[in-house]
């Protein structure tokens, strides 16, 4: 019987067998995740009939490499975007800065934010929704600094919030909260729902939960779980 969820090791574990073993690139994976990112933001504003700036929110990681990849379909689509790299595009690996170089060759400019100022505030009020790519299910530390504030300025914000495969700033697997976290209205999660989803203050960050496939073989799924 197939899993309804796993843990961080769990899924951590499944995409290494599937990029190692079974030699899906995992370019291919991350490309799969943002497009199916970007589809459920597109769906979401065709039936609400909003026409405003979509904001996305990336970090150096691969959830940002996910976030990055979801920008470039959005503005396929013709979607109004303005795209944040939190930190530095020189701290940017691998999958990541391949999709940052995309990016860019289709116009679309991405500012580097390393402190909040007016001008990023009013960015956030003037969206019309957010899309968080900050964190994804690695994280195992305190958020802190000027990335704890600006998880916290788009929660008051009260805009509608996207996270990409997990809420910033929640254990995927224990459901706890370091520090701060993202209050999504939706997650797009990858390939499984995560533990931490239905665990403590889980159920109270990821709103509604959208479980899509990025392009891993059932049979590697069953082979794992």
């Amino acid at each position: 019987m197939m899993k309804k969820y796993v843990t961080v090791k769990e899924i951590q574990r499944l995409d290494r067998i599937a990029i190692d073993h079974y030699k899906i690139p995992s370019l291919f994976l991350m490309e799969n995740a943002g497009r199916a990112v970007a589809r459920e933001v597109v769906k979401f504003l065709k039936k609400k009939n909003k026409n405003g700036w979509v904001s996305v929110f990336c970090g150096t990681g691969n959830n940002g490499g996910d976030g990055l990849v979801a920008a470039r379909y959005l503005k396929q689509a013709n979607i109004k975007i303005k795209v944040f790299l939190i930190g530095k595009k020189e701290c940017l690996k691998n999958d990541a800065a391949v999709n940052y170089r995309l990016l860019n060759q289709v116009k679309c400019p991405v500012a580097e934010v390393s402190r909040i100022t007016k001008p990023f505030i009013k960015n956030i009020a003037q969206s019309c929704l957010i899309v968080d790519a900050l964190f994804g299910v690695g994280l195992n530390r305190e958020v802190t600094s000027f990335v704890k504030e600006i998880i916290e300025l788009l929660n008051k914000s009260q805009k509608n919030i996207f996270a990409v495969d997990i809420p910033s700033g929640l254990d995927g697997t224990t459901g706890v909260i370091h520090g701060v976290c993202i209050k999504a209205q939706k997650t797009v999660t990858f390939t499984f729902a995560k533990k931490g989803f239905f665990l403590r203050q889980g159920p109270q960050h990821v709103g509604q939960i959208v479980v899509v496939p990025i392009g891993i073989p059932k049979k590697i799924t069953h082979d794992c779980f």
